[in-house]
């Protein structure tokens, strides 16, 4: 291993709390800055990690820093990447990659020509619970995968996120917060999208804050808070996804592929290492499988570990730009096909992610 990559993360919201807690346990990283449009927050944040507190300009400007962690808001995502990249900075981007593909396209573009690394949350498929299932689905113990369905469902986020307003603006919303944990997770495990047919919609429920100094805030909600879609793959796998906001309970949140053999039950993919179970001709009751690939005890942070893992050896990294950028055409392909009441056929592909092998971190192979 050589030396490691020097990280400054713009952005220290709540998702950032998660970053932090991983990022010691990465030695392939070190985090060297932060920076955020809220000085004293960033003071503080940078106080509590003993790291530096700069401007986003300050931190955008430094030459000692090698990659940034964008976590800003998703209207953000694409303007502070290609900021990052101009000065000549891989970077790591919590999802969406971008509000739409024309808005995230000319990144990679950016990236590319200035030989620069582009890589987007969801890293939780890197987990062991993703890639042990993946492992089960390539072992054949399911036999030939033909059908998966998911669900997710939730009242909505601001019954829990301090700051949640965003959530119902572009870039927000079941579909673009919690469908690329999904999404991502049946391209690493069927390959790649090829059209879908989506609907979405909305309900006349009046939101607000529930918690923290904004609670009662009225939220405008400017998305669709329920979306359905039937998805197909080139391997010939088809999915029936829904994510919603607009569900109290639920006896059925599911993540499950149809084999010719048996059921998979996938876990959560928006954490790192759920069990996995099965069920199969010759045993019936479904049963957890051992772990048998993934990143062991993950967390956020560990795909920019393994870019820079990737950058070391020459090889791809997993939870690359690209793959991102397919997930984002599929999102916006599911609302055009609401809209426009028709299969959308995508336009870009993306090679099916390498598998992990079981590992302890990045930097252990």
């Amino acid at each position: 291993m050589g030396s490691p990559l020097t990280v400054g993360i713009i952005g220290v919201g709540k998702i950032s709390e998660q970053y932090f807690a991983s990022l010691p346990q990465l030695p392939g990283l070190k985090l060297v800055a932060v920076a955020d449009i809220d000085a004293a927050r960033t003071k503080q944040v940078a106080d509590e990690q003993d790291v530096r507190a700069l401007t986003v300009d300050e931190l955008l400007a430094d030459d000692s820093i090698d990659s940034v962690i964008n976590l800003t808001i998703p209207a953000a995502h694409v303007e502070v990447g290609m900021k990052a990249l101009a000065a000549g900075k891989h970077v790591f981007a919590e999802k969406p990659l971008g509000l739409d593909p024309e808005e995230a396209l000319p990144m990679l573009d950016l990236a590319a020509e200035k030989g620069l690394r582009v890589g987007s949350a969801p890293d939780t498929v890197l987990g062991t619970g993703i890639q042990t299932a993946r492992q089960v689905l390539d072992a054949g113990l399911i036999g030939d995968p033909v059908a998966a369905q998911v669900h997710w469902s939730a009242p909505g986020h601001e019954r829990w996120h301090p700051s949640p307003l965003f959530y119902y603006q572009p870039g927000g919303g079941p579909l673009f917060d919690m469908a690329p944990y999904y999404l991502t997770s049946l391209v690493t495990l069927f390959g790649p999208i090829t059209r879908v047919s989506g609907l979405a919609t909305r309900s006349t429920r009046e939101r607000h804050v529930w918690t923290g100094p904004l609670e009662g805030t009225p939220i405008p909600v400017d998305i669709d808070t329920h979306v359905s879609a039937l998805i197909e793959h080139a391997s010939g796998v088809t999915t029936t996804l829904t994510v919603s906001f607009e569900v109290w309970a639920t006896r059925s949140p599911l993540f499950e592929v149809y084999g010719t053999k048996g059921t998979l039950a996938v876990p959560d993919p928006n954490r790192f290492s759920d069990a996995v179970e099965v069920s199969t001709i010759d045993e019936p009751e479904f049963h957890e499988v051992p772990v048998s690939a993934g990143y062991e005890d993950a967390g956020r942070g560990y795909g920019l570990a393994d870019m820079a893992r990737a950058i070391e050896t020459d090889r791809p990294h997993r939870a690359s730009g690209q793959l991102a950028y397919h997930v984002l055409e599929a999102m916006d392909a599911i609302l055009r096909s609401s809209a426009e009441k028709r299969i959308v056929d995508l336009e870009s592909t993306v090679d099916r992610p390498e598998p992990v092998p079981f590992e302890a971190t990045p930097d252990s192979w």
